[in-house]
């Protein structure tokens, strides 16, 4: 999904807004990025569009959104569709790329399987902190891909995870997801730390470090919290 040309697109392309996903709580805007003689359907969530939350400050929820993205692409769970902030016809905002889903999965179901990719998604949503993964934020796309939406309220510095991926609460983690949490150690220090920089604040992406070293001395993932 994130290749050179679909960047290009979403970056540099004229957006036209053709509709509104009525059920979301913040503007969310569905619309088509256009360049030259390409295009591309998209999500456009203007900062203009954000509804306060007593939790998070305003007009910081597409900063999240991007920096999920930026976790996600970084540490190779590709898990989160192409994600970008630009200007639009309401403002920056942040913009991502639209998955159509596989309408054959029965998502009341699917979420409480014991599928590897929810599994990864569990433990992306434990380093991000997420504090809102419903079902409908799943996106599966086939056999082998699934994506997740709806990343604005994420990081924040108190440990909120709230999320419908429970299954895994208290087991083990595998010898592969030690190794994903200890290079997000290394990442969250080096060069991811400093593209979030811009994004979260210090004491969100300290709390990040703090939380992923945790999950490492756990070596479990997380329990709900009481």
């Amino acid at each position: 999904m994130v290749t050179d040309d679909n960047l290009l697109i979403l970056s540099n392309g004229e957006l036209h807004v053709t509709g509104r996903l009525v059920d979301a709580s913040n503007a969310t805007l569905y619309a088509t990025a256009s360049f030259e003689d390409k295009s591309i359907v998209c999500i456009y969530k203007p900062i203009a569009g954000e509804r306060p939350l007593w939790d998070f400050a305003d007009g910081c929820l597409a900063h999240r959104e991007y920096a999920a993205y930026l976790v996600s692409h970084h540490l190779g769970f590709d898990l989160v569709p192409l994600t970008i902030l630009r200007d639009g016809p309401y403002g920056f905002g942040m913009v991502q790329q639209w998955i159509d889903i596989d309408e054959g999965v029965e998502l009341a179901k699917f979420f409480a399987t014991d599928d590897p990719r929810l599994r990864a998604m569990a433990l992306f949503d434990a380093i991000i902190n997420n504090t809102d993964r419903k079902i409908g934020h799943l996106l599966p796309v086939d056999d082998k891909t699934l994506f997740g939406c709806d990343h604005g309220v994420t990081f924040h510095a108190e440990d909120k995870l709230r999320t419908v991926l429970w299954q895994w609460a208290g087991e083990p983690f595998t010898t592969q997801e030690i190794q994903i949490l200890t290079s997000a150690r290394e990442e969250i220090v080096g060069k991811l730390g400093k593209l979030l920089a811009p994004l979260l604040t210090p004491l969100e992406i300290q709390q990040t470090k703090k939380r992923i070293a945790n999950l490492i001395t756990a070596a479990t993932f997380p329990l709900p919290n009481p």
